[in-house]
């Protein structure tokens, strides 16, 4: 595992989104909309439903937006028209585009070998996928990216705050305590800048993802992390006859992930979890995939699949993007 000495960072210091120059071309903030003819009234309906930024209205259809108690299809027309003056969601250049990769933060892993395999750590603007077995090391790595998010970005860190959804309650402060004295930080500070929620339902996650709209928008947050994902999709969606309507409910979460990840560009880290598959075959040893099907498959840019090793050994396997193996 890698480590820091401690006075290599002195204190933890996570700059004030009024400071962060780099930050202005991410998003625009919704009040500019006030700008171009939109009254504030409703400015502060989209507010209230969830929508902090013109980049993140784009990201609704006029149907959702009509849906918005107070908003009628005229308003919303009107709305959308000065969005699309604000933000250019239209074609670029392919070096327009590399120029907005150059955004792309990664965040270590705490694991040299792991960090080698993702090409530096967990990268902004998409969502990495951790599948395992219990105990297989995926809410660990989740308690030390909680951690490693937080150093300065010349030192493999995101600079910014985190947000954890916990539907399964595995989150434990107390871990986060020795991650920060290993990394030669402030466990206090640490624990001050995640943020914590736990979901019960399916859609108390969703409302959950909803919210973080408004605290993104104001300060500086560089990973969010759901564990797991599909939990409670499992225990409130049962038998076949209601398959259909639990993929689509899971298509719109991981859809207002990925939403998340570009809009604010944080890191999205969520953890899965495994089946038994009949349909493995008797040459397979340990006949096991990720939950959640296709459409979770595809949502995940990059799939971890984690197991036990010998002893305390954990294996980790790259399973989209390209085979490849790490052990710590």
């Amino acid at each position: 595992m890698q480590a820091f000495k401690s006075e290599e960072i002195s204190q933890l210091q996570i700059m004030e989104r009024e400071e962060l120059e780099d930050e202005e071309d991410l998003f625009e903030a919704i009040d500019k909309l006030t700008s171009h003819g939109i009254n504030a009234g409703d400015v502060k309906k989209l507010q209230d439903a969830g929508i902090y930024t013109c980049n993140g209205l784009m990201m609704h259809t006029k149907k959702n937006l009509t849906g918005i108690k107070g908003l009628s299809e005229a308003k919303v027309d009107k709305i959308c028209e000065a969005a699309e003056k604000i933000v250019n969601f239209g074609y670029i250049t392919g070096s327009d585009a590399l120029l907005r990769r150059k955004a792309v933060v990664r965040i270590t892993t705490g694991s040299q070998a792991l960090d080698e395999l993702l090409g530096g750590g967990i990268e902004t603007l998409q969502i990495t996928e951790a599948f395992g077995e219990f105990r297989s090391g995926k809410t660990q790595l989740a308690h030390t990216l909680c951690v490693s998010t937080q150093l300065p970005t010349n030192m493999k860190g995101g600079n910014g705050k985190v947000a954890y959804i916990d539907t399964e309650g595995t989150f434990r402060p107390d871990r986060i305590v020795p991650i920060a004295e290993r990394f030669g930080m402030d466990a206090g500070a640490v624990l001050d800048n995640i943020i914590y929620a736990r979901a019960y339902t399916y859609e108390h996650q969703y409302n959950l993802l909803l919210g973080l709209a408004a605290k993104m928008s104001e300060e500086p947050f560089r990973l969010l992390i759901v564990d797991s994902v599909i939990a409670l999709f499992r225990v409130d969606f049962t038998g076949r006859g209601e398959l259909a309507e639990r993929q689509q409910k899971l298509a719109q979460m991981l859809s207002r992930l990925t939403k998340i990840a570009e809009e604010f560009n944080v890191a999205v880290y969520m953890t899965n979890q495994v089946i038994a598959d009949p349909g493995g075959g008797v040459f397979i040893s340990d006949p096991k995939k990720p939950a959640g099907g296709h459409v979770l498959a595809h949502a995940a840019t990059v799939r971890l699949m984690f197991r036990k090793g010998k002893g305390e050994q954990r294996v980790c396997k790259i399973t989209a993007g390209g085979i490849a193996d790490a052990k710590d």
